[in-house]
């Protein structure tokens, strides 16, 4: 290795440890001198009767965006506004009902500042982050949250790298207490992020996904072996439900059956398909969400069941590759 590769190596080693340096400085504080301003912030947010507002300049701007994001998809409303657009307009988004979150290392940003006044006078909370809380932003805060850093990991001191990572944290460890007072759980979260994979196992259900009316596989206890067999190349699903005129089910054919038939029987034009179906084919109903789905066939070692109603009679069908196709697995 040569002497600008070790050096970029080194340079890279001690920016991360100057970064997780500030996070244990920020954990310390959080469990000490700033848990009860910490603790305030945190209950002010779940009072909130209108929405959380982010905002910052420069670096500390994009830092707040990423803060509001996370808030919105855990559960509190929030939105991001760049201080500069806030003094042309913008303002007009925010209500008395709101909290504002005002993000400067400094404390002293013009831009945050020059908006600060009319925030106060139209009664919003204001949390502040800052590293400094004499700053003119620290002394007209409801509550600090402080973000100080003994140094950046800019080898020059100057461009915002620790202390942007502990202001990140600072904003995580704030949108986690909030969803957890809140009550926040899996499913609320899958609500939020519906293009997801989570929001695809926790939001579609049987009934999305499931073959329906014409595309069921199904015969009655009568049919012969040959016809059922014939449905069963039809409908594509490797199986046919047997029902009576009234769709209760009866049992289930599969190719699999058919197989182990075929070791001992050379004439299937005489069978009847109920002198060979299972009587007691799993099912599960139609309002109960696909991952369930999932489940049973896992713990069944199967790729097909029959879905059904309140009143268990057939409604559908469905393969482990429409599971597939609807990416629930």
């Amino acid at each position: 290795m040569n002497n600008a590769a070790l050096r970029a190596v080194q340079l890279a080693s001690q920016t991360i440890q100057i970064e997780a340096d500030a996070l244990m400085a920020l954990q310390t504080r959080l469990n000490g001198t700033d848990a009860a301003h910490f603790s305030q912030a945190v209950q002010l947010l779940l009072n909130c009767k209108g929405r959380v507002v982010v905002s910052g300049i420069g670096k500390s701007g994009h830092i707040a965006r990423k803060i509001a994001a996370t808030f919105a998809s855990t559960g509190t409303p929030s939105f991001f506004v760049h201080p500069a657009e806030a003094a042309h307009g913008d303002l007009g988004m925010v209500t008395p009902q709101d909290v504002f979150i005002a993000i400067s290392y400094s404390g002293e940003a013009a831009e945050l500042m020059s908006i600060l006044p009319i925030i106060k006078r139209l009664g919003v909370k204001l949390i502040a982050f800052t590293g400094n809380p004499a700053s003119s932003l620290g002394k007209i805060s409801d509550i600090h949250l402080s973000l100080q850093v003994d140094k950046e990991a800019c080898p020059l001191n100057l461009a915002p790298t620790a202390s942007t990572t502990v202001t990140l944290a600072l904003g995580d460890a704030l949108a986690v207490a909030v969803l957890d007072a809140r009550g926040f759980r899996e499913e609320d979260f899958a609500r939020s992020h519906p293009g997801g994979a989570l929001g695809r196992r926790l939001l579609t259900y049987v009934k999305d996904v499931m073959r329906a009316g014409d595309a069921i596989p199904r015969v009655s206890p009568e049919t012969k072996l040959t016809s059922a067999l014939l449905e069963i190349t039809k409908k594509g699903m490797a199986m046919t439900a047997v029902v009576d005129a009234e769709h209760n089910i009866l049992g289930v054919f599969t190719d699999g059956d058919l197989r182990r038939m075929m070791e001992g029987v050379c004439d299937f034009t005489q069978i009847s398909i109920a002198d060979v179906m299972h009587t007691a084919p799993r099912s599960i109903r139609a309002d109960q969400l696909a991952v369930e789905a999932v489940e049973v066939m896992e713990t069944y070692r199967i790729n097909q069941l029959l879905v059904t109603d309140d009143a268990g009679k057939l409604v559908g069908a469905l393969h482990i590759h429409d599971l597939t196709r609807a990416k629930v697995i």
